[in-house]
């Protein structure tokens, strides 16, 4: 007979989690299914994590950081358009067909589209167990509390009530 700890030691360790497609029904058309330390605690101290990501036709991972993770991602299926922006404010990008593979580098912002008219999977790996995801709009624009309309209009050089409408754009559902 089995243990306790032997019984629960493969969920510790294991997932089978990233094997099917999540669904891209959403305002993004796509879908991140994590693989993190949040979902695996055996990944605890190990440094790893994982994710499937899924792309509709049209569908985007609006631009994005990791603060604590280098990523790196290969495509299952179909191709993706790919970038990232470094600190001098330089893209780099790509499109990547099945089989390839991007790396962003740790906490600089980048991005990936479904410019195709066929479904794309990724499978991306993180340099940490926990890498943190920050979507740049909902920062700026779904902050609790709010980021100041002054700052957002100087910064983007708009009007209050462009920078409202995004707002509302980005209020949570209630």
């Amino acid at each position: 007979m089995d243990s306790p700890a032997k019984a629960t030691y493969p969920q510790m360790i294991s997932s089978s989690g990233l094997a099917k497609p999540g669904l891209t029904n959403n305002t993004f058309g796509a879908t991140v299914t994590p693989a993190s330390v949040q979902q695996i605690s055996g990944l605890n101290t190990l440094g790893v994590s994982m994710a499937r990501v899924d792309y509709a036709p049209g569908g985007i991972n609006p631009p994005h950081t990791h603060p604590r993770a280098t990523e790196i991602v290969f495509v299952l299926e179909g191709e993706l358009d790919v970038g990232f922006i470094t600190t001098d404010n330089k893209l780099f990008s790509k499109t990547i067909k099945k089989g390839g593979i991007f790396t962003f580098p740790r906490g600089l912002i980048h991005f990936q589209i479904n410019s195709g008219k066929v479904p794309v999977a990724v499978i991306a790996a993180f340099n940490s167990q926990l890498p943190g995801t920050q979507r740049v709009a909902n920062a700026l624009f779904a902050s609790s509390p709010t980021v100041e309309d002054v700052v957002l209009t100087k910064t983007f050089q708009v009007g209050t009530k462009e920078v409202e409408k995004i707002k509302a754009k980005f209020a949570p559902k209630k």
